[in-house]
């Protein structure tokens, strides 16, 4: 799990970066580059969303022109997931710098949120095809990430308070298989 500042280094569409975990507070320097969220329901469940019906990740995006991030949420949950935003709580920003690629020196920032929201009848109008509720329990066993991004999702899950006492563990990290076998971690 990310630490408070701690440098994770990974390479992202043939470039290389450095991702760091910062508290609520003052915004880290960069350019904003938007939202994600953990968008919890009413039972206890978790919106999950796809472009490919088969990797599952939390909905988010990037701020239009002068959105503030809150604004940003609202709409993107609303635009990706038909979800109504209730009560919304900043978990923290990741701050993103190239460090290798055509990209070099850019340094993006993006607000990380679990926002408690009320679930709209699923009308995609944008990117996103396909939508589906998990329980918060079974997190770690559906969600995609993206390889290196794994200790900043792990952040971002315990301070939305849906580790339960464990971390998730990437969805594709280990064959169903091998995980049933008790072959994994």
């Amino acid at each position: 799990m990310a630490a408070d500042g701690e440098e994770i280094f990974l390479d992202s569409h043939g470039q290389g970066w450095v991702v760091s975990w910062y508290p609520p507070g003052p915004v880290p320097a960069g350019r904003p580059h938007g939202v994600n969220a953990f968008c919890v329901t009413g039972d206890d469940g978790v919106v999950l969303i796809s472009r490919d019906g088969e990797r599952w990740g939390w909905p988010g995006g990037r701020p239009e022109q002068g959105e503030s991030g809150d604004e940003t949420l609202r709409r993107e949950m609303l635009e990706e997931a038909c979800a109504a935003v209730l009560k919304a709580r900043l978990l923290g920003f990741t701050r993103s710098t190239c460090r290798r690629g055509p990209e070099r020196g850019l340094v993006l920032v993006r607000g990380i949120w679990r926002a408690e929201v009320d679930l709209l009848p699923w009308k995609p109008q944008f990117e996103i095809p396909w939508r589906r509720v998990i329980p918060a329990g079974e997190l770690g066993d559906h969600l995609w990430m993206e390889k290196g991004h794994e200790p900043i999702y792990r952040r971002a899950a315990a301070e939305a308070g849906l580790t339960r006492g464990r971390s998730p563990e990437p969805a594709t990290a280990v064959p169903e298989p091998a995980r049933a076998a008790g072959l994994a971690p």
